[in-house]
């Protein structure tokens, strides 16, 4: 196993950024593959995979420092072309590493595999070779090509407001502003970048879906769904249980978020909520954080010092060794997520700040991402090293409720409020999510729909999820093409369930974190230490977690939810 020196230690900023020649590096793998495939023991095989892992953490590095460095500066020629080079040789990667794969499946030695790494190790390479295949580079190439062109448009967003100049992330602190006036001002100027390109989003997306489904269609499946599935490793779980899930979600929450919406309608005193009021909870205005970068960043090394011993020791890492990108700036990439350097070990978190209570809910969220690779950095092998999408996405959205015993130190005398918004927002997410996943579906089983089509189907989720939305205050909104500003929806297709499922599962931390501070802890670091070892449903077993496919769980997890924001007295706000 290989684990950390002081030698490979190194400061971000310092990470030489290397190149590596696409040739030469095939050269080099298929001829250890022969060697794997040759090795008479265990023993000479053991020591192959070994380098084989090692020469991915060279090339993941390569590829992983790209993205990085162009998404904090989307305006350098020179990250672009490194970032546009390591888009171009990924699929070259997935198409090597399908051989290991491949090579790994025909292994004499497949009891001492087992032995050595665990069963799940074998499991992923039967799983994932049904994935790829080398007929399909070129469509992968082309995808990247799309994902990155998607990111650079948005990325190039300079929004004048208010004697400032923003990005997509940097306005939003005033489409919360505390006058609607302002609110509707900020909104409608954050819209009208999405306005003016409606037509190029549209034909670039439906570029992404006719590939997509290409690449489907070689690989011998019906559409991009039944690819995605198996992309992400969804072994044990299939779009009808999702779509079982989603029911729950409609039947369960919906009438709940509905009751919300009239409480904040109440509170704010208005006839109708508008669009640019739904992220607006309170006329003395939503929780914001008392402190800038550098008090956020301070309480939360505090936070993180007192949470636990574990917990400290990540976070004084990530300041050491400057591992995180978190204000807002022209020419950064908006949004926010957390990346590792493979070779380095090194976590990163990257983010927008914009001086709403989101810098806060960004900040742990990430974290709990970043905390999950951290602990489990020196597995061997890759694919342990960070779990399938639903239960990665338990740990950042768990993180978020862990850490509210600190929150004081970040909102002062707002903190109640920043509860009760926190909580809410977090309900009003699994309607919008179950949206996003049902809209993708529909889309990629009907890949020849028109703009216009998919534009209507749109419009058909928010009646069923999103009833509280007048979607028709800019052309965009009223053309069905809301989804246009989800990142998700363009680079990571199919994945947004797993907020939705990680939240009802984050639920449950909280709720035993409530009752025993210390137990809850500890089955959140046991699944973080699993990190990508089993499947999602086992990983919930070791996390003594409720499936959310069970039919129930959404209801009986979300009560203490609701029980506590109706114990909060939200006029008061």
């Amino acid at each position: 196993m290989f684990f950390i020196t002081q030698s490979n230690i190194m400061k971000l900023q310092d990470i030489p950024y290397q190149q590596i020649s696409i040739e030469e590096f095939e050269t080099e793998w298929n001829a250890l593959l022969q060697q794997m495939e040759q090795a008479a023991t265990f023993e000479k095989q053991e020591a192959i995979i070994s380098k084989l892992y090692q020469k991915r953490e060279d090339f993941l590095t390569m590829y992983e420092l790209a993205g990085i460095r162009y998404s904090q500066d989307t305006r350098n020629e020179e990250l672009r072309k490194n970032r546009d080079y390591a888009d171009e040789a990924f699929p070259q990667y997935e198409n090597w590493v399908n051989n290991f794969y491949i090579t790994l499946n025909k292994s004499p030695f497949k009891k001492e595999i087992t032995e050595k790494w665990g069963s799940y190790l074998l499991d992923i390479s039967k799983f994932s070779t049904t994935n790829f295949s080398p007929d399909i580079i070129k469509e992968s190439q082309i995808e990247n090509k799309l994902m990155t062109q998607y990111s650079q448009i948005r990325g190039k967003a300079n929004i004048e407001f208010n004697g400032e100049t923003f990005n997509l992330s940097g306005i939003r602190k005033y489409t919360q502003d505390s006058d609607r006036k302002v609110r509707e001002a900020a909104f409608k100027k954050r819209w009208a970048f999405f306005d003016e390109r409606q037509t190029e989003f549209d034909d670039l997306f439906d570029q992404m879906v006719k590939v997509r489904h290409q690449m489907a269609q070689k690989l011998g499946y019906k559409n991009y769904v039944e690819l995605s599935y198996r992309k992400m490793l969804r072994m044990d779980f299939d779009d009808k249980m999702v779509a079982n899930f989603r029911k729950q979600i409609a039947e369960e929450i919906v009438p709940i978020t509905r009751q919300l919406r009239k409480r904040q309608k109440a509170r704010l005193g208005y006839d109708e909520l508008q669009l640019f009021d739904l992220n607006f909870q309170f006329l003395s205005g939503n929780p914001k954080p008392k402190e800038g970068q550098k008090g956020i960043l301070q309480h939360a090394q505090k936070m993180y010092q007192e949470l636990s011993t574990e917990t400290h020791r990540f976070f004084d890492y990530m300041l050491e060794y400057g591992l995180m990108d978190v204000m807002s700036r022209p020419g950064k990439e908006d949004g926010g997520y957390a990346y590792e350097i493979s070779k380095y070990k090194h976590p990163f978190i990257f983010a927008n700040f914009n001086g709403t209570s989101k810098d806060i809910d960004v900040l742990t969220h990430e974290v709990g991402h970043a905390f999950q690779y951290f602990q489990c950095r020196d597995y061997e092998v890759i694919e342990y090293r960070t779990s399938n999408h639903e239960s990665s996405e338990i740990h950042s959205m768990a993180m978020e409720l862990l850490a509210y015993p600190w929150m004081e130190g970040f909102f002062k005398e707002d903190t109640e409020k920043y509860y009760y918004y926190h909580l809410s927002d977090s309900l009003f997410h699994l309607p919008f999510g179950c949206a996003i996943d049902h809209f993708q579906h529909i889309i990629y089983q009907n890949p020849e729909y028109t703009p216009d089509q998919r534009a209507e189907v749109w419009l058909q989720m928010e009646e069923l999820y999103l009833p509280d939305y007048d979607s028709s205050l800019t052309p965009a909104l009223k053309n069905g093409r809301f989804w246009q500003h989800i990142p998700h929806i363009f680079g990571f297709p199919m994945m947004y369930i797993e907020y939705i499922l990680a939240q009802i599962c984050a639920y449950q931390f909280w709720k035993k974190a409530k009752e025993d501070k210390k137990s809850a802890w500890q089955d959140y670091l046991n699944l973080c230490n699993a990190g990508g070892t089993k499947p999602f449903l086992e990983l919930l077993k070791v996390a003594n977690l409720q499936s959310p496919f069970e039919d129930g769980t959404v209801k009986n997890v979300t009560g203490i939810i609701i029980d506590h924001l109706d114990s909060i007295d939200d006029s008061q706000f």
